[in-house]
């Protein structure tokens, strides 16, 4: 008997820029030492499960969460789980961005030079149309706002409510399918980190 798919998604270890609130994509900034701690804690969780395959973004901060919690031995670099293209916003907070464009929502309107939202949706349902021929446990190493957006996707809403699907450094979030209904993609657990109340 085949084992049904879950992803496991897990946001990469604290960089000086998420510390800050800057907009990281395509900067390679490496983790800050608690980034690296952090990540360490992720071992004993995930080495618990066992997995398929593991997938993490191009970016250092990822592959080195990957690496830390035990599973960089195994891990494949995959282009499609970067981070949100943010353009001409990179390295900028949103309170700077929204002082000269008031009003501005990632979600909805995107980042000028960077990605829209109908591009980033289209390449996280790309990325799902391809892990949907997976099965068992897949880790996915990733960002914060792509995240986000994958998570909609998942559950197939639209990009814009990317906003109600926060995630800190070093959380795990598991997307599936539901129990009785198995043609039925949910999310199972959102934004958990070792030690939670949700992490048991």
């Amino acid at each position: 008997m085949t084992a049904p798919l879950r992803l496991f998604y897990i946001r990469h270890g604290e960089t000086a820029w998420s510390l800050s609130g800057q907009h990281t994509s395509r900067a390679d900034i490496p983790l800050t030492a608690h980034g690296e701690d952090g990540a360490r804690t992720l071992r004993p969780v995930l080495e618990a499960i066992g997995f398929t395959h593991v997938l993490t973004s191009p970016r250092q901060r990822a592959q080195r969460t990957c690496e830390l919690a035990g599973l960089g031995e195994n891990a494949e670099i995959e282009p499609d789980l970067g981070e949100w293209d943010y353009g001409d916003y990179e390295g900028r907070r949103s309170a700077d961005i929204e002082r000269d464009h008031p009003g501005w929502s990632l979600f909805r309107d995107g980042c000028p030079d960077g990605e829209s939202p109908a591009q980033v949706s289209r390449r996280a349902d790309r990325l799902i149309d391809r892990l949907a021929g997976l099965q068992g446990n897949v880790a996915l190493f990733s960002h914060g706002h792509f995240g986000a957006v994958l998570g909609t996707r998942w559950i197939e809403l639209p990009v814009i409510e990317g906003c109600h699907f926060p995630l800190d450094p070093c959380s795990v979030s598991v997307l599936g399918f539901a129990a009785h209904h198995p043609d039925d993609r949910v999310i199972l657990r959102w934004n958990t980190t070792p030690g939670s109340p949700q992490a048991g």
